[in-house]
């Protein structure tokens, strides 16, 4: 850190560190988080517990019953109360504790536009301390790429955050350009307030839809087609039907047949923040490194500094946010700047030559519009929140 400790200082420290490690070996681990625990109690109940009571009163009688609701009210629990990993995968006497997750309120004047200066550069900074275990071990700490929480790598195993190939991810890209998302930030879901939430949860439950399972393409359209149908009261065209197909591709970037559990919800949450906020709205749940890079973006593409970009520009932009690591899309060969569109075989560009032809035509016919940043920001806010995760998937598909 460049001061310099006396040893008595030094001997404070190591003693402190010596404290907390001791204490988390003797049974902080059976306890639950100290931190966020006082409110936790009585705001994660209310309102969603209802919807998970009410999806139990509303199961069908049969033979199976008690295992299958037991099963599907635990699934539900987890996704109201934010929760990625299945109980089992816990071994529970080598863990800590998951501090309790209290969902976000939406402020008074949220809609009011922000003041997101481009001139002003915003100085990022990360936390000195792991998150978890509020311990300083300057090299050893993993950044988060999104919000500036640090952590151990041996805090997020016992945390139960890490499970095999997401240990040497976060090893290798977490000091990278790439960088890693931490397990808050990964999650879109967790930007969701309680009546957000709980408007996402029975609109699963009316279409059917179980947590923790995947969706393959029928059950992706048939979801969409649902849910189109309930929104506008009339079924769902073909092109929107292309539209959805072409998402699914983007949320399935291995070819599988389906898209995981986590890539769904991430990307329904996204939509529900576009369908129920405004734009402004959403300005305010970027970070100051977002905000940073949105700037770097703009000023790279701003080549004449007059404080406009083309549209054009504005779309590939769109398309940048979602460049993940090489190694998951092999076929991106294309030499690419900082800010550019990505290679045509990639997930977030893919589509059918007939859906690419269409766009080509519509933008020569279009009078292209100069771009200024507000503007900017205000038609890339989405895409930046819904890059967030660490998954290959593209959350929310650009246009082509």
């Amino acid at each position: 850190m460049g001061v310099l400790m006396s040893r008595r200082q030094t001997v404070e420290k190591v003693q402190k560190v010596s404290l907390a490690v001791s204490a988390f070996k003797d049974g902080l681990k059976d306890q639950p988080s100290t931190r966020r625990r006082a409110e936790a109690e009585g705001s994660r109940r209310g309102t969603l517990e209802q919807t998970v009571q009410e999806g139990e009163d509303e199961a069908p009688a049969g033979p199976s019953q008690p295992e299958e609701s037991s099963t599907s009210k635990a699934a539900w629990e987890r996704l109201r109360d934010g929760r990625g990993v299945e109980p089992e995968e816990f071994d529970r006497a080598n863990r800590f504790t998951p501090p309790a997750f209290i969902r976000p309120t939406r402020e008074l004047h949220d809609d009011e536009p922000p003041d997101i200066s481009l001139e002003q550069r915003e100085q990022v900074l990360n936390d000195e301390m792991c998150e978890i275990c509020e311990v300083w071990t300057a090299e050893s700490l993993f950044p988060c790429r999104i919000c500036s929480r640090v952590y151990h790598d041996g805090c997020l195993r016992r945390m139960g955050y890490l499970q095999n190939d997401s240990a040497v991810e976060v090893t290798e890209t977490a000091h990278t350009e790439t960088g890693w998302s931490c397990n808050y930030c990964d999650n879109l879901n967790l930007l969701l307030t309680e009546e957000e939430m709980y408007s996402l949860m029975e609109t699963l439950q009316q279409c059917k839809i179980i947590p923790d399972t995947c969706l393959t393409l029928d059950d992706f359209l048939h979801y969409k087609h649902l849910v189109h149908k309930q929104q506008f009261e009339r079924p769902m065209g073909e092109a929107q039907e292309e539209r959805a197909a072409l998402q699914f591709s983007a949320l399935d970037p291995d070819k599988k047949g389906h898209i995981e559990w986590p890539d769904f919800l991430s990307h329904e949450s996204i939509q529900l923040l576009q369908k129920l906020r405004p734009q402004n709205s959403l300005l305010r749940l970027l970070t100051a490194k977002e905000r940073e890079r949105a700037r770097m973006a703009f000023l790279a593409l701003d080549q004449d500094s007059d404080g406009f970009i083309g549209e054009s520009e504005c779309h590939k932009a769109q398309h940048a946010w979602f460049r993940k690591h090489q190694k998951e899309t092999p076929s991106c060969n294309v030499s690419i700047s900082h800010v550019g569109p990505m290679s045509e075989s990639s997930p977030a560009s893919s589509g059918s030559s007939k859906s690419q032809e269409k766009s080509l035509l519509a933008t020569e016919q279009e009078e292209a519009r100069p771009i200024d940043w507000p503007t900017f920001l205000r038609e890339n806010v989405a895409y930046i929140l819904a890059a967030r995760p660490n998954s290959a998937a593209v959350h929310l598909k650009p246009p082509a």
